[in-house]
């Protein structure tokens, strides 16, 4: 099983350890002066320099030590202190059952000691906090929650209130291991009150740190800013420089979070200029240098070479030394594969960069053996192995990149283990192995699903970017899946195979969206869901569109569209320009474009087969224009099917609208809130709602979120529609829809809207008729998508774009009203009113009838 985890979030790259954000630190002597009597009173502060520098293997030798002298002294307490700390020292190694022993024997001492001292009870705290740790290592979150409470009791029975907090916070990563997202908000959130009580001291600054970390790995990362905003005060006031280089540090990482790069780099500039650690003020440049290279700012971080390149060659052997070896050359071969940058600004400063990498590299191998740091070992030999990639030395890479996998599956690291099986999969690829790739790849994957299902990272050194490092994974698997020999066709199963890839990595996008393992699936065929019905999926590769389909009773098919993905994204973003502006006329070519890509080759197919709804799986671009639209040159592709999205079949669920007469619970805004323009014809809407559907409406005062949420629970509407502002964007945080007294962002929607599924009664259909994509976000309809799966809704209607008040009415009332007729599919009523609107000169532009979209089941 897996030991060391990953959360699949932010979009950067940090190889680099700045704290541990479980804030499971060793102890010092539970004696508070200095009375003991062994042979080396300096053993116990001697190990945790050791532990803290990442000389783990030092710092075990010297608690060893100090344990055994301990033990001859019959020192109960403070031998169960040294236990808990080789605990902690083993888990950094690896060394589960050496730890889980240490630990075993710590509370079991303390257990039979028979004494209750302050000393003590403060002990077991630090002892039951170890042991959660472990616990959330091993896969045992239940457990992990349950004994950090104890942990937080046992502070509190030894008078540490702030231990008591600090535990609460390891709590709440394992609650959201869990899944349990929203509780594990509520007590960072009750934590951050109790901190506010405290009076100051450096404590509470470190503890505020560690809170403002775990609230930027949660997603968090206003409320994240905020705390580590007081953390930085209170360490000013203080005038710990330590304590103060730490919040800036961290502050830098949470405004990289915010996309505010400006103000990052400028954190990171503070943090180095007055950090008297080394290991800090490495820290701050090789993060600053990163985010350099990242935003293509290359003439300032080439500068930042030489002070960079000192610190780090004069950084002692532990894995801090190791982490910024490898992070130091991850950026020296970014920079040397920029191709914008010229190579003569690039050699004068640093010349040879593959070079001095390689040599970083090396040199990080060599400590972590020294270390015995099986994980940071991996990390360098696999990096190493990228290097000789980059140089096409291709036996050596593979030599290393192997070497590198074994290492990380002898410690189930299944996050390292995937990046070498890509790695290796990238390599047989070049060597024209191609079935050797494929069993390379999809073992990565593999590990990626692993990871899926796995606990919450609270590491903070191997963040990385979802774009970066697990999309292209999938991607490329699937390139390989349909790209069989030459003269050739992909074989049945390695087409099913491409396709439950392609599904894999909707899952993995919409749990990197939600900061969450939220999702269920459950694999079916599309002619288990609806025999009339076929599954289109279009996937962007770098060199071409491939499309694959799915029809009942049928083998899968698929076509290629040679064209780049370069060119894919433009078209499709000039056609979703050109359908949101009403006053132009030019969209017709670029329609038949897109319809010659997807529709086009097996237009005949679905004409015999009397298909009656099209579903798309859509990636990337695709969910920002509205199929409907496509043309064939005579008429919309509306105009002859029904049509749905979903973000795969596995998340469907297949049961078609009850029939028992519709009742409808609808809330809108009419009058201007929070800077959003008013909506005047939302009451008009909703009345003629009301006219087809027996409803009850929230309007303006009345649509609060409390009245919204009480209304669901206490009456079970199958049908729930919201007409008002809000936008969808690839971000959850700024995910939205407006109501009367604030905002409810798309967590807080699961919350409101599933409140009735204790009751058995889930929402039928959810529609959204006033909503917006996020202008300059291309991926924000994963917003959408996010939305409706958070609602709990089987079905939700959704705008892409906001449109007339009038023109959503006329839409609304046809769609209601066609929701009457027991014969008709959900997909069928949105098409017939999408048709009739159309029908209508005024209304005859898609910009009117078109940004209407299905997402869910459509039965």
């Amino acid at each position: 099983m897996q030991k060391q985890n990953i959360f699949l979030f932010e979009n950067f790259v940090y190889f680099l350890a700045v704290f541990l954000c479980s804030g499971v630190a060793p102890v010092f002597a539970a004696t508070p002066t200095q009375e003991l009597v062994f042979q080396n009173p300096d053993l116990v502060q001697q190990g945790r320099t050791l532990y803290e520098t990442g000389q783990f293997s030092s710092a075990l030798a010297v608690w060893q030590q100090a344990q055994g002298e301990f033990e001859a002294k019959g020192d109960v307490v403070n031998r169960a202190m040294v236990l808990s700390n080789l605990s902690l020292t083993y888990q950094q190694l690896g060394q589960w059952k050496s730890a889980e022993k240490a630990i075993a024997s710590s509370l079991e001492l303390l257990k039979n000691s028979g004494t209750s001292t302050k000393e003590s009870k403060l002990v077991l705290a630090q002892a039951l906090n170890t042991q959660a740790s472990l616990q959330l290592a091993l896969h045992s979150a239940e457990k992990a929650v349950d004994t950090w409470q104890q942990a937080a009791e046992a502070y509190e029975k030894a008078g540490e209130r702030v231990g008591s907090l600090r535990a609460k916070i390891n709590q709440a990563q394992a609650l959201r291991s869990l899944g349990l997202y929203r509780r594990s908000l509520e007590t960072l959130q009750q934590v951050n009150q109790g901190f506010s009580a405290e009076p100051d001291s450096q404590t509470k600054a470190a503890a505020g740190h560690t809170l403002g970390n775990a609230l930027r790995l949660v997603g968090n990362v206003d409320e994240s800013r905020k705390v580590l905003e007081q953390s930085l005060t209170i360490a000013q006031r203080l005038q710990s420089s330590g304590d103060t280089a730490n919040a800036l540090l961290s502050l830098g990482n949470t405004s990289r979070a915010q996309r505010d790069t400006k103000a990052a780099l400028a954190y990171y500039q503070q943090a180095a200029a007055i950090a008297a650690s080394p290991t800090t003020k490495a820290n701050s440049l090789l993060n600053q240098l990163s985010l350099l290279v990242e935003t293509k700012q290359q003439a300032e971080a080439v500068a930042l070479w030489p002070q960079i390149e000192a610190l780090v060659a004069n950084l002692p052997a532990s894995r801090q030394s190791v982490d910024a070896r490898i992070n130091l050359a991850q950026s020296l071969m970014k920079l040397s594969d920029d191709p914008t940058l010229p190579i003569d600004n690039l050699k004068s400063k640093i010349q040879n960069p593959k070079l001095l990498a390689a040599q970083l590299l090396a040199t990080a191998v060599e400590q972590a053996r020294q270390l015995k740091d099986p994980r940071a070992e991996s990390y360098a030999l696999g990096g190493l192995g990228n290097v000789y990639e980059q140089s096409k030395q291709w036996s050596e890479a593979i030599s290393l990149s192997s070497q590198a996998l074994i290492l990380a599956q002898s410690i189930d690291a299944s996050d390292i283990a995937y990046k070498w099986q890509w790695q290796m999969g990238r390599l047989l690829k070049l060597q024209g192995k191609n079935k050797q790739a494929i069993a390379a790849y999809t073992q990565a994957v593999n590990s990626l699903q692993l990871l899926r299902t796995d606990l919450v990272a609270i590491n903070s050194d191997v963040q990385f970017s979802f774009r970066e490092s697990v999309e292209p994974v999938y991607r490329q698997l699937v390139s390989l899946l349909l790209q069989p020999d030459e003269g050739s066709q992909p074989s049945q199963e390695n087409l099913i195979k491409a396709r439950q890839t392609i599904e894999s990595l909707q899952l993995a996008e919409l749990d990197n969206f939600f900061r969450e393992n939220c999702l269920t699936a459950s694999p079916k065929q599309i002619d288990q869901v609806d025999r009339k019905a076929v599954a289109i999926y279009p996937i962007i590769l770098e060199d071409r569109l491939e499309t694959i389909v799915s029809q009942p009773d049928a083998p899968l098919r698929h076509y290629t569209t040679p064209i780049s993905r370069t060119e894919i994204e433009k078209t499709v973003v000039q056609l979703r320009q050109l359908l949101v502006t009403r006053t132009n006329r030019n969209f017709l070519p670029v329609s038949q474009k897109v319809y010659n890509w997807l529709i086009k080759p097996i237009e005949a197919d679905l004409e015999k087969s009397q298909i009656k709804t099209l579903v798309f799986v859509l990636d990337g671009p695709f969910l920002n224009v509205p199929m409907a639209t496509l043309h064939d040159g005579k008429q919309y592709l509306v105009e002859k099917y029904g049509i749905a999205l979903t973000p795969g079949l596995q998340l469907l669920d297949p049961k078609p609208l009850a029939r028992q007469p519709l009742k409808a619970l609808t809330a809108g805004l009419t009058e201007a809130r929070q800077n959003f323009s008013a909506l005047p014809q939302v009451a008009e809407e909703l009345r003629t709602i009301k006219s087809e559907v027996p409803s009850k409406v929230l309007l303006d005062q009345q649509f609060t979120s409390i009245a919204l949420q009480q209304a669901i629970q206490n009456t079970p509407f199958p049908v729930v529609h919201i007409a008002t502002h809000g936008e969808f964007s690839s971000k959850a945080e700024d995910t939205f829809i407006l109501t009367w007294d604030g905002k409810i962002n798309v967590n807080q929607l699961d919350n409101l809207l599933r409140s009735r599924e204790k009751k058995g009664t889930a929402i039928e259909l959810l529609v959204l008729s006033a909503c917006k994509t996020a202008s300059g976000d291309k991926r924000a309809a994963l917003g959408l998508a996010g939305v409706a799966i958070k609602a709990g809704a089987r079905s939700t209607v959704a705008s892409l774009w906001y449109v007339s008040d009038e023109a959503t009415a006329n839409l609304m009332t046809g769609f209601y009203r066609e929701l009457g007729n027991t014969s008709v599919t959900k997909a069928e009523a949105l098409r017939r009113a999408q048709q009739s609107l159309l029908q209508k000169p005024e209304y005859r532009h898609p910009y009117f009838w078109a940004p209407f979209v299905m997402v869910g089941n459509w039965l």
